[in-house]
Protein backbone atom coordinates (compact mmCIF):
# COMPACT_ATOMS: atom_id res chain seq x y z
CA UNK A 1 0.00 0.00 0.00
CA UNK A 2 1.44 3.61 -0.56
CA UNK A 3 1.23 5.91 1.92
CA UNK A 4 0.07 9.84 1.45
CA UNK A 5 3.02 12.16 2.49
CA UNK A 6 3.25 14.55 5.08
CA UNK A 7 0.27 17.12 4.91
CA UNK A 8 -0.50 20.44 5.99
CA UNK A 9 -3.79 22.01 7.16
CA UNK A 10 -5.47 24.45 9.98
CA UNK A 11 -5.97 23.31 13.22
CA UNK A 12 -8.78 25.55 14.75
CA UNK A 13 -7.20 24.24 18.44
CA UNK A 14 -3.72 25.61 17.36
CA UNK A 15 -4.95 29.13 16.92
CA UNK A 16 -2.85 31.59 17.74
CA UNK A 17 -4.07 34.00 20.87
CA UNK A 18 -4.11 37.31 18.84
CA UNK A 19 -6.01 35.16 15.88
CA UNK A 20 -3.39 34.52 13.98
CA UNK A 21 -3.26 31.19 11.87
CA UNK A 22 -0.45 28.62 11.78
CA UNK A 23 -0.12 24.83 10.03
CA UNK A 24 -0.35 21.98 11.96
CA UNK A 25 0.71 18.35 10.45
CA UNK A 26 -2.37 16.40 10.42
CA UNK A 27 -2.16 13.02 11.58
CA UNK A 28 -1.89 9.87 9.10
CA UNK A 29 -5.15 8.36 10.88
CA UNK A 30 -7.45 11.33 11.65
CA UNK A 31 -10.57 11.15 10.14
CA UNK A 32 -11.69 13.95 8.06
CA UNK A 33 -14.83 15.46 7.08
CA UNK A 34 -17.05 13.53 4.03
CA UNK A 35 -15.39 10.59 5.52
CA UNK A 36 -18.75 9.21 6.39
CA UNK A 37 -19.41 5.73 7.51
CA UNK A 38 -20.20 3.97 4.26
CA UNK A 39 -23.18 1.57 3.76
CA UNK A 40 -22.85 -2.02 5.72
CA UNK A 41 -24.88 -3.99 3.45
CA UNK A 42 -24.46 -6.70 6.49
CA UNK A 43 -25.49 -10.64 6.60
CA UNK A 44 -25.06 -13.19 9.52
CA UNK A 45 -24.72 -16.62 7.72
CA UNK A 46 -23.14 -20.07 9.10
CA UNK A 47 -19.48 -20.62 8.57
CA UNK A 48 -18.16 -23.86 9.89
CA UNK A 49 -21.15 -24.52 12.23
CA UNK A 50 -21.22 -20.69 13.54
CA UNK A 51 -22.16 -17.67 12.63
CA UNK A 52 -20.25 -15.69 11.27
CA UNK A 53 -20.80 -11.91 9.90
CA UNK A 54 -20.41 -10.92 6.14
CA UNK A 55 -20.93 -8.17 3.77
CA UNK A 56 -23.06 -8.67 0.76
CA UNK A 57 -21.47 -7.86 -1.67
CA UNK A 58 -17.20 -8.35 0.61
CA UNK A 59 -14.66 -7.81 -0.94
CA UNK A 60 -11.17 -9.32 0.83
CA UNK A 61 -9.93 -5.55 1.69
CA UNK A 62 -12.89 -5.47 4.20
CA UNK A 63 -11.03 -8.18 6.51
CA UNK A 64 -7.85 -7.83 8.38
CA UNK A 65 -5.21 -10.34 8.29
CA UNK A 66 -6.71 -12.33 11.12
CA UNK A 67 -10.45 -12.89 9.80
CA UNK A 68 -12.38 -10.06 11.41
CA UNK A 69 -13.94 -7.90 9.32
CA UNK A 70 -13.89 -4.42 9.18
CA UNK A 71 -16.01 -1.19 9.69
CA UNK A 72 -16.44 0.24 6.21
CA UNK A 73 -16.01 3.79 5.76
CA UNK A 74 -14.93 6.63 2.58
CA UNK A 75 -12.05 7.59 1.70
CA UNK A 76 -11.56 11.26 0.50
CA UNK A 77 -9.77 12.00 -2.66
CA UNK A 78 -6.08 13.61 -2.66
CA UNK A 79 -4.91 16.81 -3.77
CA UNK A 80 -2.40 16.61 -6.74
CA UNK A 81 0.71 16.79 -3.73
CA UNK A 82 -0.96 13.32 -2.87
CA UNK A 83 -2.41 14.83 1.05
CA UNK A 84 -5.57 13.98 2.00
CA UNK A 85 -8.63 16.50 1.14
CA UNK A 86 -11.33 17.72 3.69
CA UNK A 87 -11.13 19.22 6.87
CA UNK A 88 -9.87 17.02 10.29
CA UNK A 89 -11.76 15.61 12.49
CA UNK A 90 -9.44 15.96 15.17
CA UNK A 91 -10.86 13.48 18.16
CA UNK A 92 -11.60 10.93 15.77
CA UNK A 93 -9.90 7.92 14.05
CA UNK A 94 -9.88 6.77 10.33
CA UNK A 95 -10.84 3.10 10.98
CA UNK A 96 -8.70 1.66 8.12
CA UNK A 97 -5.70 4.12 8.37
CA UNK A 98 -5.40 3.05 12.20
CA UNK A 99 -5.81 -0.56 11.51
CA UNK A 100 -2.76 -0.29 8.88
CA UNK A 101 -0.85 1.79 11.14
CA UNK A 102 -1.00 -0.52 14.17
CA UNK A 103 -1.01 -3.89 12.12
CA UNK A 104 2.24 -2.89 10.53
CA UNK A 105 3.64 -0.44 13.46
CA UNK A 106 3.81 2.50 11.11
CA UNK A 107 3.50 6.59 12.72
CA UNK A 108 0.56 7.44 12.90
CA UNK A 109 1.25 10.93 11.93
CA UNK A 110 3.44 10.18 8.64
CA UNK A 111 2.59 6.40 8.56
CA UNK A 112 6.07 5.68 7.82
CA UNK A 113 8.23 2.92 10.11
CA UNK A 114 7.64 3.46 14.17
CA UNK A 115 10.58 1.48 15.60
CA UNK A 116 13.53 3.55 16.64
CA UNK A 117 16.54 2.43 17.96
CA UNK A 118 15.40 2.19 21.61
CA UNK A 119 12.29 0.67 20.80
CA UNK A 120 8.54 1.65 19.77
CA UNK A 121 7.06 5.03 21.47
CA UNK A 122 3.75 4.93 22.38
CA UNK A 123 1.38 7.85 24.14
CA UNK A 124 -1.53 7.41 26.51
CA UNK A 125 -3.46 10.23 28.30
CA UNK A 126 -1.96 11.48 31.60
CA UNK A 127 -4.70 9.66 33.67
CA UNK A 128 -5.31 6.92 31.01
CA UNK A 129 -2.95 4.08 32.58
CA UNK A 130 -1.64 2.76 36.14
CA UNK A 131 2.32 2.72 35.35
CA UNK A 132 2.79 -0.36 37.82
CA UNK A 133 0.53 -2.46 35.37
CA UNK A 134 2.13 -6.03 34.03
CA UNK A 135 0.35 -4.76 30.56
CA UNK A 136 -1.82 -2.16 28.61
CA UNK A 137 -3.82 -2.37 26.02
CA UNK A 138 -3.73 0.19 23.61
CA UNK A 139 -5.85 1.58 20.56
CA UNK A 140 -3.25 4.66 19.48
CA UNK A 141 -0.71 3.68 17.03
CA UNK A 142 2.72 4.16 17.63
CA UNK A 143 4.68 7.63 16.78
CA UNK A 144 8.04 7.75 14.87
CA UNK A 145 10.69 10.05 17.09
CA UNK A 146 10.49 12.69 14.23
CA UNK A 147 6.69 13.25 14.96
CA UNK A 148 7.07 12.29 18.85
CA UNK A 149 6.44 15.67 19.73
CA UNK A 150 3.90 17.40 17.00
CA UNK A 151 1.42 13.67 18.09
CA UNK A 152 1.83 15.22 21.85
CA UNK A 153 1.05 18.72 20.90
CA UNK A 154 -1.74 17.96 18.08
CA UNK A 155 -3.82 15.37 20.52
CA UNK A 156 -6.38 16.98 22.43
CA UNK A 157 -6.68 13.95 24.82
CA UNK A 158 -2.81 14.15 25.60
CA UNK A 159 -3.07 17.39 26.99
CA UNK A 160 0.44 18.17 25.46
CA UNK A 161 1.71 15.54 28.19
CA UNK A 162 1.17 12.36 27.50
CA UNK A 163 2.28 9.24 29.33
CA UNK A 164 5.07 8.13 27.06
CA UNK A 165 5.30 3.62 26.88
CA UNK A 166 8.81 2.46 25.44
CA UNK A 167 8.86 -1.14 24.05
CA UNK A 168 9.93 -3.94 22.29
CA UNK A 169 6.76 -5.70 22.24
CA UNK A 170 3.56 -4.80 21.82
CA UNK A 171 1.81 -8.06 20.14
CA UNK A 172 -1.65 -7.71 18.48
CA UNK A 173 -4.13 -8.20 21.55
CA UNK A 174 -8.00 -8.02 19.27
CA UNK A 175 -10.18 -5.15 18.31
CA UNK A 176 -12.68 -2.26 19.56
CA UNK A 177 -16.13 -2.14 17.68
CA UNK A 178 -19.63 -3.72 17.61
CA UNK A 179 -21.13 -6.95 18.04
CA UNK A 180 -23.96 -8.13 15.63
CA UNK A 181 -26.73 -11.12 15.88
CA UNK A 182 -29.86 -11.68 13.99
CA UNK A 183 -33.29 -11.61 15.37
CA UNK A 184 -35.65 -13.68 12.83
CA UNK A 185 -33.95 -12.82 9.23
CA UNK A 186 -32.75 -8.98 10.70
CA UNK A 187 -29.06 -8.40 11.74
CA UNK A 188 -28.96 -5.84 14.50
CA UNK A 189 -26.59 -4.51 16.94
CA UNK A 190 -26.11 -6.63 20.11
CA UNK A 191 -23.79 -4.49 22.24
CA UNK A 192 -20.81 -1.84 21.81
CA UNK A 193 -18.62 -3.04 24.68
CA UNK A 194 -15.97 -0.78 26.33
CA UNK A 195 -13.40 -3.38 26.79
CA UNK A 196 -11.75 -4.55 23.52
CA UNK A 197 -12.89 -8.33 22.57
CA UNK A 198 -9.64 -10.26 21.86
CA UNK A 199 -8.75 -12.72 19.03
CA UNK A 200 -9.80 -16.00 19.53
CA UNK A 201 -13.26 -14.72 21.52
CA UNK A 202 -15.91 -16.89 21.19
CA UNK A 203 -18.24 -13.46 19.45
CA UNK A 204 -14.84 -12.33 17.13
CA UNK A 205 -17.22 -14.32 14.02
CA UNK A 206 -19.97 -11.42 14.48
CA UNK A 207 -17.71 -8.73 15.55
CA UNK A 208 -17.50 -5.87 13.02
CA UNK A 209 -14.23 -3.65 13.94
CA UNK A 210 -13.11 -0.18 14.40
CA UNK A 211 -10.00 0.30 15.64
CA UNK A 212 -7.27 -2.45 16.51
CA UNK A 213 -5.53 -3.10 19.94
CA UNK A 214 -2.33 -4.10 20.81
CA UNK A 215 -1.02 -4.95 24.56
CA UNK A 216 2.05 -3.02 25.62
CA UNK A 217 4.62 -5.53 27.66
CA UNK A 218 7.83 -5.03 29.23
CA UNK A 219 7.34 -1.48 28.70
CA UNK A 220 9.60 0.97 30.68
CA UNK A 221 7.64 4.42 31.11
CA UNK A 222 9.50 7.44 30.16
CA UNK A 223 9.59 11.29 30.09
CA UNK A 224 9.23 12.66 26.65
CA UNK A 225 12.01 15.52 26.63
CA UNK A 226 13.98 12.67 28.40
CA UNK A 227 13.68 9.93 25.54
CA UNK A 228 13.83 12.51 22.94
CA UNK A 229 17.18 13.65 24.14
CA UNK A 230 18.44 10.15 24.35
CA UNK A 231 17.27 9.55 20.62
CA UNK A 232 19.10 12.52 19.51
CA UNK A 233 22.31 10.88 20.04
CA UNK A 234 21.86 7.51 18.61
CA UNK A 235 21.86 7.56 14.43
Amino acid sequence: MTFPPLHLAYNPRAAEPRGQRRLALVPYITQRHGEDAAPDNLVITRHSSSPRLYYADEDPRDRDPRGVLWARCEWNPVDAGGRITGEPQWKLMHPHRQMVCMQTLTCQVCARPARTPLGFIFFAGPRDHDPAQAGVLTNQPPVCRKHARAAAKLCPHLEDDPMVFLTRSAPLYGVHGTLYGRDQREVKVIAKPDAPLPYGHPNIGTFLASQLVRRLQSFTVVGLDELLKDLAGLP
